[in-house]
């Protein structure tokens, strides 16, 4: 299927797009010539947020009667998009995967004849969305996967420049709350946190406060877990041996 990829050609159009649509279109044909027949790219929601007004582009038709399924945050395959770290493909016809497929209503709306699901993360923080290919046949391979991988972040990104995608999701943490939430992932402590803001500790545990109500934390683990599940927060150049050691 490499062949089908053009990555030095697909790259510098998706970068040098300057109507949103057609970056869309671009995404879609490298998608359908792996064989998808049911796409969807779209935004992934903070808890207790709708997920449809998110959805950026959907083919995802039920057979026979030609409607459209609702997206919501906790269909199944979203959740599961939300932790991958990397693209994968699924098998939708193995028996392992009739879990999964029971608690989707995507999924479950397309299942029969469709073997394969394609899913694509992409993290762009404070942006997390992703993109759901399913089809009868999905001719991808390691190696071609991990180019539709970097395509969907280079895709995403340029939608984001031509203001087609708002970084910031409703219901996001600011800029100041994310800062303290990834200073107390670090290991920093409130007085730590402070002194280094220029601020004091009450505002410090505000902050902390209300990202754990934004989060629908119930404590200061649980809201920088949740942080990095929902990509508020990245966790690179952080000290390893700091990272959640005084969390408690």
């Amino acid at each position: 299927m490499t062949a089908l990829i053009d990555f030095a050609a697909e790259t510098a159009s998706l970068t040098s797009g300057v109507e949103p649509e057609r970056v869309f279109d671009r995404l879609e044909r490298i998608l359908r010539k792996c064989g998808a027949s049911s796409i969807l790219m779209t935004g992934l929601s903070l808890p207790g947020r709708p997920a449809a007004p998110l959805v950026l582009r959907r083919d995802w038709s039920v057979p026979r009667v030609d409607e459209q399924v609702d997206v919501v945050a906790d269909d199944a395959a979203l959740v599961r998009l939300r932790t991958l770290a990397a693209p994968d493909v699924l098998n939708l016809a193995a028996a392992e995967n009739r879990a999964l497929i029971d608690k989707s209503l995507l999924l479950n709306s397309i299942a029969r004849g469709v073997d394969g699901l394609v899913s694509v993360p992409v993290l762009l923080p404070p942006y997390q969305g992703g993109i759901l290919a399913a089809g009868r046949v999905l001719d991808i391979g390691a190696a071609d996967l991990g180019l539709i991988g970097i395509l969907a972040e280079v895709a995403f990104r340029r939608l984001i420049e031509l203001g087609r995608i708002n970084p910031e999701r409703p219901g996001g943490l600011s800029a100041r709350e994310r800062h303290v939430v990834t200073l107390t992932a670090a290991g920093k402590t409130a007085a730590e946190i402070a002194g280094m803001l220029d601020i004091s500790q009450r505002t410090v545990h505000a902050h902390l406060q209300n990202a754990s109500d934004k989060l629908q934390a119930s404590n200061k683990t649980q809201t920088v877990v949740k942080a990095l599940v929902y990509g508020q927060i990245e966790i690179a150049g952080l000290d390893p041996e700091g990272l959640g050691a005084k969390l408690s």
